[in-house]
């Protein structure tokens, strides 16, 4: 069935009728050199830098940045405080709690079914093949009138494999409801981007962070790119100021150094296949398995001993092993040279014993 996309139906009925939490600085335009509208603190703040003033709610300037750099104008950009408060949103925004269903496909990232059960929204599986592709036969058996929402991980968390983008496609042109396409490892990936998709879809959002290439975890920015209704009821639904002055001042700092960024992921990229070599010579790894992403997903024999082992030695890596086709699997992130020597060193150690 071709996809006949209705923003209005599958919004919920509440957030339609929903009037928005109207900030102190939405209720004027224009510039102003006196601030006394939103109840700050006019003395200022103990720090040297003062942080007394509410931060811009929209994040204006960041968006024109971010517009320019991803080529998208600033109406169809979304940012919340990670991409985690952008997956809670959707499913704030078009699920009916209790009522609604949306499709994850296992094994991906845990946070979708997280903020399913926190909104109340069934969960229905379709795991990936043996090959870590979608399966599409089963992901079409779980689709009814009241899944809103199937959730794509692209570079995918765990496994580090990139979905056919054919079978992206096909999901998009075949669903009533929204596909959120996760795209947080895409700057690792020779796989292109599906923002420059969103003039041919209208039903597709597609999630990008700066917590994975651009090194800002620390800071919780992520972004959602969607057509302007879609953002438009995003931006409806959010907290006035979700965005900190501090995170704002500091993401158009680091929106300035795009060269340094791809260098950084150049240099991630080679050490990842470095170590993806140094894995395959080791004795008990079954598999290292493809990555488009900044980690390898590393099949190996007694992986929940050789995590504890690593733990003793100060190196917390992520047991992947009673994930769902991940078995006997240890998720190793790309460090420093530095770190994954020692990394390195540590597995000769727990084989030599």
């Amino acid at each position: 069935m071709k996809m006949s996309f209705n923003l209005e139906q599958i919004t919920r009925e509440n957030i339609k009728k929903l009037t928005p939490y109207s900030s102190a600085r939405d209720e004027f335009s224009g510039e102003a050199k006196v601030f006394l509208d939103a109840n700050e603190n006019s003395l200022g703040s103990p720090l040297t830098k003062w942080y007394n003033r509410y931060p811009d709610p929209h994040q204006r300037a960041i968006k024109e940045k971010l517009g320019r750099i991803k080529g998208i104008a600033p109406e169809h950009i979304f940012l919340g405080n990670g991409s985690d408060e952008c997956i809670d949103l959707l499913f704030r925004s078009f699920c009916e709690p209790g009522k609604d269903n949306v499709v994850i496909c296992p094994p991906t990232y845990g946070m979708y079914e997280v903020s399913a059960n926190i909104n109340d929204i069934a969960i229905r599986k379709a795991p990936l093949l043996e090959d870590f592709q979608l399966n599409l036969v089963h992901l079409e058996t779980l689709v009814d009138a009241n899944t809103k929402l199937i959730w794509l991980c692209s570079p995918n968390n765990p496994t580090g494999n990139a979905l056919n983008r054919a079978d992206i496609e096909m999901v998009l042109n075949n669903f009533n409801g929204i596909v959120v396409i996760d795209e947080a490892y895409i700057n690792f990936s020779k796989q292109k981007t599906f923002i420059q998709e969103l003039v041919d879809y209208p039903n597709l959002v597609v999630l990008q962070t700066l917590s994975k290439a651009w090194g800002l975890a620390g800071l919780r920015l992520g972004m959602a790119f969607a057509s302007a209704g879609i953002i438009g009821i995003l931006d409806k639904v959010k907290p006035p100021y979700n965005i900190n002055q501090a995170t704002q001042e500091l993401v158009l700092k680091a929106l300035e150094e795009v060269g340094q960024v791809n260098d950084m992921i150049r240099i991630l990229v080679d050490m990842r296949e470095a170590m993806a070599e140094v894995f395959r010579s080791m004795p008990t790894v079954e598999k290292v398995y493809p990555s488009d992403a900044n980690f390898l997903l590393v099949k190996i024999k007694e992986a929940r001993n050789i995590y504890e082992f690593l733990l003793t030695k100060g190196i917390v890596l992520r047991d992947r092993s009673n994930v769902t086709l991940c078995e006997d699997c240890l998720r190793v992130t790309i460090g420093t040279e530095k770190e994954n020597t020692l990394l390195v060193e540590a597995m000769h150690e727990w084989y030599a014993r």
